[in-house]
């Protein structure tokens, strides 16, 4: 697979988890996925904030009425559903970054939360994205409403899936909504907008405190790219419209001047470079994702590519682990605190580096 992940490669298809999970703090309030007898009074309230409307890049969709019967598609409604207590009745397989169950540790974490892990009688009905929009397998769920708030619905899927049931799509960029963002807008479908809140505030909380313990990392400047002497095409960075850059920027580091001029103004989510100006890549620190540690090592020895200031002061970080690159490329408010044991101290590594 090319370095470009996320979007067309990762588009189409779409480690353990820690006591990080822990701390998010979920307040995970188990919500039927078929209709109840008696519902509890937090259920009640909820069900009189409907019908609601969710504005969208394809118009608006109205909600009559609290669902019960949820299906999401590409990645990340599902982790902000499972998150909110909602098993959804059908999600789509994680079929990049993922385990042995088509899953991620953070998604399989919160569903045995809920009783319904994969391989058990409540779990969502998995189905697959590789070759688009399921409709097939949709359809055959009967949902209530079909979740891609995070995601890069076309129009003509979107008026299909709506043949189905009301379709919530994301608000302005095709895999450009910002995860707290994708959590405020599934709350509000889900008649959950008090627990979505909460969601989001501890999962700021929990990412914070981490973040505190590697003060280093404090305004350095940043390029997340693709780096691929086999692939050339494949070279360049991630703008500010992404999730990745995003990420860091919100943890106090700072776009890096080419990466700023680029992202200014533009809806575009990843700039092309051409190898030959990778001295004018200029950032403290650099982060791309790799095949395996070969990989990074071709970079290293790159006569181009090695010119790449970051790669020349050793404060590169070239990530081979697909998991990881998920849930920093996908993330949600389950997938960053899984990550962050793993990547804070990669990151403060390399600052570390960039500061000698």
């Amino acid at each position: 697979m090319a370095t470009l992940l996320p979007r067309r490669a990762l588009l189409k298809t779409a480690g353990t988890a820690t006591a990080a999970l822990a701390a998010v703090a979920l307040s995970l309030t188990g919500c039927s996925t078929g209709p109840a007898t008696t519902a509890p009074a937090s259920e009640e309230a909820a069900s009189s904030a409907f019908p609601v409307t969710i504005k969208h890049v394809f118009g608006e969709t109205t909600i009559k009425e609290q669902p019960k019967r949820v299906v999401t598609i590409s990645w990340v409604n599902d982790d902000v559903a499972i998150a909110l207590g909602v098993v959804p009745v059908g999600v789509p397989k994680n079929e990049w970054g993922n385990n042995d169950k088509g899953s991620t540790p953070w998604k399989d974490a919160a569903l045995e939360k809920l009783g319904a892990g994969f391989g058990t009688d409540k779990a969502p009905v998995q189905f697959s994205e590789a070759d688009g929009i399921n409709f097939t397998e949709i359809a055959k769920l009967s949902p209530d409403v079909i979740i891609g708030a995070y995601s890069g619905l076309e129009e003509a899927d979107y008026k299909k899936l709506s043949e189905i049931a009301p379709v919530v799509a994301y608000p302005e960029l095709a895999y450009g909504t910002p995860w707290q963002e994708t959590t405020t807008i599934i709350g509000k479908v889900l008649g959950k907008e008090a627990e979505a809140k909460k969601l989001v505030e501890d999962t700021e909380a929990t990412i914070k405190d981490k973040v505190s313990k590697y003060p280093q990392i404090a305004d350095k400047t940043f390029i997340y790219g693709n780096l691929d002497p086999a692939e050339p095409a494949s070279n360049g960075f991630y703008t500010a419209n992404d999730n990745r850059p995003r990420f860091l920027s919100e943890i106090g580091m700072k776009l890096a001047p080419v990466a700023e001029a680029a992202s200014h103004g533009s809806k575009e989510f990843f700039v092309p470079w051409s190898a030959e100006k990778s001295n004018e890549l200029e950032s403290d620190v650099f982060v791309t994702w790799v095949a395996d540690a070969t990989a990074a090592e071709a970079i290293k020895a790159d006569p181009l590519l090695s010119q790449v200031p970051a790669i020349k002061n050793g404060s590169f970080i070239a990530d081979a682990d697909q998991t990881l690159t998920l849930s920093l490329s996908a993330s949600s408010p389950i997938s960053l605190p899984w990550a962050l044991d793993t990547f804070l101290p990669q990151l403060a590594k390399a600052a570390d580096a960039a500061g000698k």
